[in-house]
C-alpha cells in the first residue's frame, strides 16, 4: 500500500510539472516561441537530435515547463520575417537543457542565463546588453557578445571556451588567462589598454583592433594564423617563430620594427602608417600582398615571393625598388618616394602602376600587355613609352572606385615624348591638350618627330537646375549645337550626352556661338565667346551654363529598332523618352501595335499596363535633359502562323507620351514608326522611320532617321565615322538634332556635311557585340508638295577602311485622299461611330491584300496584313476620334473616314 501511495505521489508530482505554464513578461518573446514549428522556412526552436520541434506542442497557446525542458537549440533574432525586438528574455530560464541560445538583434539590455548550466553556445551580440549574467555556465565552448554595452565581461574561470567574440563593447579590461582552450578570440573596437594573451597556445585566430593597447606579447602562440592587431599604441611585434601565419594585419600603430621571420603560409602583410624604417620580410613562398605604405621608409626587402600579386610601398621616402622576382606581380603602388628610376622588365602580368609624386625622368612600359591603369603625374618625366600593342589601356575610361581617369601624366611639364601604338595616338593626343603641354608630341616611331600644330578648344555644358548658377552638383546639357566661325569659314559642332565638347582648330581668332533648338527656354551665360590662337593657351575651356527662362513643359517620345525585323524571329525596340523643358515632370509612356501578329516577349523595365495592342509605362520626376529607354523584345509572326507575316509586310507601331502639364511642342509626344519586314538584310543601312511615304500635314516637320552599322572585320574598329551628306533642297539641316546613339559620339557639321563621330569606340568584330548605330531627326523644307521625295544615304568609315555606303532611303509626299475606286461600291462599313469591333462587308468581288487605319494626322496607327480573308477588325485600343481606313486590293485603294468612340 506504501508503495501505491508512493507512485501516485511522484505521478501527481511529474503531471503538476509538466503543466506548470511559463510566464514571458515579453510578449514579442512568447510569440516567437509560438512560432516555432518543424515546418517553418526558419529556425526557432530544435529537440535533442537536431530537429526542428514545435514548443508548444499542445497547441494551448502556453508554453508549459515540460515543453520547454525538450528543447536543445532556441533561436529568438530579429529577421525580416519577424520584425519585432525582444527586449526581456525573461523564462528563458526554464529551458533547461539548453545547448544552443541565439538572440542576436533585439533591444535587450540585460540578459541573465546562469540557470542554463547545460549551455555550451551562446550568441546574444548586437543588442544593448549591459549586465550579462552567466555565472556557472562552465560548460560553454562559444560566447558571442559583441557590439552591446558592456563595460565588464569576466570569463576568466570559463576554461571549455574555444570561441569568444566581445568586439563593440566598452569593456576597458580583459582576463583572459586561464582561458587556454581558446582558439579564436575577437575583442575588437574596445577600450582595452592591456592583453595578457601569452597562455593562450591553442589560439589560431586573434582580433584585438581598434584598443588601447601598448604592448602585445604573441610569440607563445605557435598556433597562430590570423592576428589583427591593427589601430592600437604597440611599439614592437615579435612575430618570429609563428610559421603557420597567413594574414598579419598591425597598421595603425606606433612599431619601429617588425620581425618576421620565415613564414611558408603568409599571403598578406599591413603594417602601413607606422613608424618602421625597414622591412624584410625573408622566405614567403605563397605571399600575396603586402602594404608598407606611410611609413618612414628607406629600404624594402621583399624577399623571395614569386606569388606576389599587389604591393603598396607609397608615402615613404625609397629611392630604389628592385620587382625583378615578381613575374605575378598586377598592381604596383609606389607614390610619393625618391625613385629616380623604375624598372618594370619581367613584370609581364601588371596591369594598375601608380608612381606618381617621384623623381622619374623616364617610364617604360612596353613589354606589359595587360596594363590598363597608370598614374605618373607629377614626375619630372621627358619621355614615356607605352607602345605594347594592347588596347586595355582606354585613355577615356574613368576608374570605377575613384571615377579618376585611368592614364593621367598631370602636371610633368618637361615631358616631350610619348610613343604610342597608332590607335592610341589621338586619345593621347587629346590628353596632352587637356594638360596644356605645347612641347609634348605623341607618335608610334619611339624617336622625336614634330607633328603639326593645331590648338583644342573644349568645355563643358550644364543646366542650372536650381537657377543658383551652375556647379558641380547640375545636371548635363546634352547635345548643344556650337556655332563655330573664323569670319570667313563656319562650321557646327555638337556636344555629347554627357555635355562635354572638343574641337580642334588651327591658328586664328574664333566665335563660338551655341544654337538651342527652343531657344525662348532658356538663357545663356556666354552667349558667343571669342578666342585667339594661338595668343590664349590651348587648351582654352569654355564652359556654358544654360539656366530656365520661365516654366517650359516639353516631352518627347521616339522608338527605334537597333536591328532589321524578320519573320519569326524575335524584334528589340528602344522607347526613348526625354524631357526637353525647363522642370522636372511625371506622366505616361504607351506603345501601340499590332497584337496579331507580334507577341510581347520582355519589356525591361516593366510595363505597367498591358492590353490588346497596347503597353503603358508610368514615370516620374524625369529632369530637364534626362533621358530615359525601355527595352522591348517583340516575337513576330512566321509566314506559317496565322496571320501570317512575310517579307515586305509594315509594322506600325506607334509611341506617346503625356503628363498633367501641356506641352509647348506636342508635335513629338507622339511618334509613328513603320517598319518594313525583310527576310535578310545588310547589317549597314539607313532607314527613314516614317516609312516610305508621308502625308502633306507632315511636311516642314521633323523625320527621323536610323543608320545601323557592323563591324564585321576581324579585329575591333576603333574609330567609326558616320558621314551624311544632306540635300539641302529638300532638308533644313540647321534643325537637325542628334537623338541617340549606341555609344558615345559627337556630331559636326560643315555646310551640308554632317560627321557622326564614333571616336575610340573600340566597336568588337563578335557577333554579340559588334553592332552600332546612330539616330537622328531632321526637319524638310516646307516647300516640298504632293508626289515630291526625299532621299538619304550614309558613308560608314571603320579606321583606315574604304566606306560603306548604305542603301538609299527613299520617302514620298502623298496624300490619302488618292483612291483608286469608291469605298461604298464595294464595301459596307459598320458600325459608324464604332466602340470596340468595325465591320467590313463586302458587297462585289474584290481580292483585299491588306488594310490601314490612320489617325488625323496622317499617321498610320494599325495595320492588318494578309486580309484576304478579314471581315472585322480590332479597333478598341485606338483612342476616342476620328480615323480613316485604307484598303488595298487587287484593284487598288480607297478610303473611308470612321468614328472611334
Amino acid at each position: 500500500m506504501k508503495k501505491i501511495y508512493l507512485f501516485l505521489m511522484a505521478v501527481c508530482l511529474f503531471t503538476t510539472a509538466n503543466a506548470q505554464i511559463i510566464n514571458f513578461p515579453d510578449a514579442n518573446f512568447k510569440e516567437k516561441l509560438l512560432q516555432a514549428n518543424p515546418f517553418s522556412s526558419f529556425v526557432i526552436a530544435k529537440d535533442f537530435y537536431g530537429n526542428k520541434v514545435r514548443i508548444d506542442s499542445n497547441l494551448d497557446g502556453e508554453i508549459q515547463i515540460g515543453e520547454a525542458a525538450l528543447i536543445y537549440y532556441l533561436e529568438v533574432s530579429w529577421s525580416r520575417e519577424w520584425n519585432n525586438a525582444v527586449t526581456d528574455l525573461t523564462g528563458v530560464s526554464n529551458f533547461v537543457n539548453l545547448r544552443t541560445l541565439v538572440c542576436p538583434g533585439n533591444h535587450l539590455t540585460s540578459l541573465d542565463v546562469s540557470n542554463l548550466t547545460n549551455l555550451r553556445e551562446l550568441y546574444c551580440h548586437m543588442n544593448q546588453i549591459a549586465v550579462l549574467n552567466i555565472n556557472g555556465l562552465t560548460n560553454l565552448n562559444v560566447l558571442g557578445c559583441n557590439e552591446n554595452q558592456l563595460s565588464t565581461l569576466n570569463v576568466n574561470s570559463f576554461t571549455n571556451l574555444t570561441k569568444l567574440n566581445c568586439s563593440n563593447n566598452t569593456l576597458t579590461s580583459l582576463n583572459i588567462s586561464n582561458l587556454v582552450n581558446l582558439t579564436e578570440l575577437r575583442c575588437s573596437h574596445n577600450q582595452i589598454s592591456s592583453l595578457n594573451i601569452s597562455n593562450l597556445v591553442n589560439l589560431t585566430d586573434l582580433d584585438c583592433s581598434y584598443n588601447q593597447i601598448s604592448s602585445l606579447n604573441v610569440s607563445p602562440l605557435i598556433n597562430l594564423r590570423n592576428i589583427y592587431c591593427d589601430n592600437n599604441q604597440i611599439t614592437s611585434l615579435n612575430l618570429n617563430g609563428l610559421v603557420y601565419l597567413q594574414e598579419v594585419s598591425c597598421h595603425n600603430n606606433q612599431l619601429t620594427s617588425l620581425n618576421l621571420g620565415s613564414h611558408p603560409y603568409l599571403l598578406h602583410l599591413f603594417c602601413n602608417n607606422n613608424q618602421l624604417t625597414s622591412v624584410n620580410l625573408g622566405s614567403h613562398p605563397i605571399f600575396v600582398g603586402l602594404d608598407c605604405s606611410n611609413n618612414p621608409l628607406t629600404s624594402l626587402n621583399l624577399g623571395s615571393g614569386p606569388s606576389l600579386y599587389w604591393l603598396r610601398c607609397n608615402n615613404n621616402q625609397l629611392t630604389s625598388l628592385n620587382l625583378g622576382s615578381y613575374p605575378n606581380l598586377e598592381q604596383l603602388h609606389c607614390s610619393n618616394n625618391q625613385l629616380t628610376s623604375l624598372n618594370l622588365n619581367g613584370l609581364v602580368n601588371l596591369q594598375v602602376l601608380h608612381c606618381d609624386y617621384n623623381q622619374l625622368t623616364s617610364l617604360n612600359l612596353g613589354s606589359h600587355p595587360n596594363f590598363s591603369y597608370l598614374n605618373c603625374s607629377n614626375n619630372p618625366l621627358e619621355y614615356l613609352f607605352l607602345k605594347n600593342n594592347s588596347e586595355e589601356l582606354d585613355f577615356d575610361d574613368n576608374d570605377w572606385e575613384t571615377e579618376y581617369p585611368v592614364f593621367r601624366f598631370s602636371n610633368t611639364p618637361n615631358l616631350r615624348y610619348i610613343c604610342a601604338d597608332d590607335f592610341q595616338v589621338d586619345a593621347i593626343q587629346n590628353k596632352i591638350n587637356e594638360y596644356g603641354y605645347t612641347n609634348c608630341h605623341v607618335n608610334t616611331y619611339c624617336s622625336f618627330v614634330p607633328g603639326a600644330e593645331f590648338f583644342t578648344i573644349q568645355g563643358n555644358n550644364k543646366f542650372d537646375n536650381n537657377n543658383n548658377g551652375c556647379d558641380v552638383s547640375d545636371s548635363a546639357f546634352q547635345n548643344l549645337k556650337f556655332s563655330i566661325s573664323d569670319g570667313t569659314n563656319s562650321g557646327t559642332f555638337i556636344s555629347n550626352t554627357s555635355g562635354n565638347y572638343s574641337t580642334p582648330v588651327q591658328a586664328g581668332t574664333y566665335t563660338i556661338t551655341p544654337i538651342l533648338e527652343n531657344p525662348s527656354y532658356f538663357t545663356i551665360s556666354q552667349t558667343s565667346p571669342v578666342v585667339n590662337f594661338p595668343a590664349q593657351t590651348s587648351p582654352f575651356t569654355q564652359d556654358f551654363c544654360i539656366a530656365a527662362n520661365g516654366i517650359h513643359p516639353d516631352l518627347e517620345v521616339t522608338l527605334l529598332s537597333s536591328r532589321p525585323v524578320r519573320p519569326g524571329f524575335d524584334a528589340i525596340y528602344k522607347l526613348i523618352y526625354k524631357n526637353k523643358g525647363t522642370n522636372a515632370q511625371s506622366g505616361t509612356v504607351n506603345l501601340t501595335f499590332n497584337d496579331a501578329v507580334l507577341d510581347l516577349v520582355s519589356a525591361n523595365p516593366l510595363t505597367l499596363t498591358q492590353t490588346v495592342n497596347n503597353l503603358t509605362w508610368d514615370f516620374t520626376n524625369l529632369l530637364p535633359f534626362e533621358t530615359r529607354e525601355i527595352t522591348i523584345t517583340l516575337n513576330l509572326n512566321s509566314p506559317t502562323e496565322t496571320p501570317a507575316v512575310n517579307n515586305g509586310d509594315i509594322l506600325n507601331y506607334s509611341a506617346s507620351i503625356t503628363s498633367v502639364a501641356t506641352d509647348e511642342t506636342p508635335n513629338d509626344n507622339t511618334f509613328a514608326f513603320n517598319q518594313t519586314v525583310v527576310n535578310s538584310f545588310d547589317p549597314n543601312d539607313k532607314t527613314c522611320l516614317e516609312g516610305t511615304t508621308i502625308t502633306p500635314s507632315e511636311v516642314g516637320k521633323y523625320v527621323h532617321y536610323l543608320i545601323r552599322f557592323e563591324n564585321t572585320g576581324s579585329f575591333p574598329a576603333e574609330n567609326i565615322v558616320v558621314k551624311d551628306m544632306i540635300d539641302t533642297n529638300k532638308f533644313d539641316i540647321n534643325s537637325l538634332v542628334p537623338l541617340k546613339g549606341s555609344h558615345n559620339f559627337v556630331t559636326r557639321i560643315n555646310d551640308n556635311k554632317v560627321e557622326f563621330i564614333f571616336e575610340n569606340i573600340d566597336l568588337p568584330f563578335d557577333n554579340a557585340n559588334n553592332d552600332g548605330y546612330v539616330a537622328f531627326k531632321i526637319k524638310t523644307k516646307p516647300t516640298l508638295v504632293v508626289g515630291n521625295t526625299f532621299s538619304n544615304n550614309a558613308s560608314i568609315y571603320f579606321d583606315y577602311n574604304f566606306p560603306i555606303v548604305t542603301n538609299t532611303a527613299t520617302t514620298t509626299i502623298q496624300t490619302l485622299s488618292t483612291q483608286d475606286f469608291s469605298f461604298a461600291t464595294y464595301f459596307v462599313l459598320y458600325p459608324n461611330p464604332v466602340k470596340d469591333v468595325l465591320n467590313i462587308e463586302t458587297k462585289q468581288t474584290i481580292e483585299v491584300s491588306s488594310i490601314n487605319i490612320y489617325n488625323q494626322l496622317g499617321q498610320l496607327v494599325l495595320v492588318v496584313p494578309n486580309a484576304q480573308n478579314v471581315s472585322k477588325v480590332d479597333v478598341s485600343g485606338l483612342a476616342s476620334g476620328n480615323y480613316f481606313i485604307k484598303i488595298n486590293s487587287d484593284k487598288g485603294t480607297s478610303n473611308t473616314k470612321f468614328i472611334k468612340q
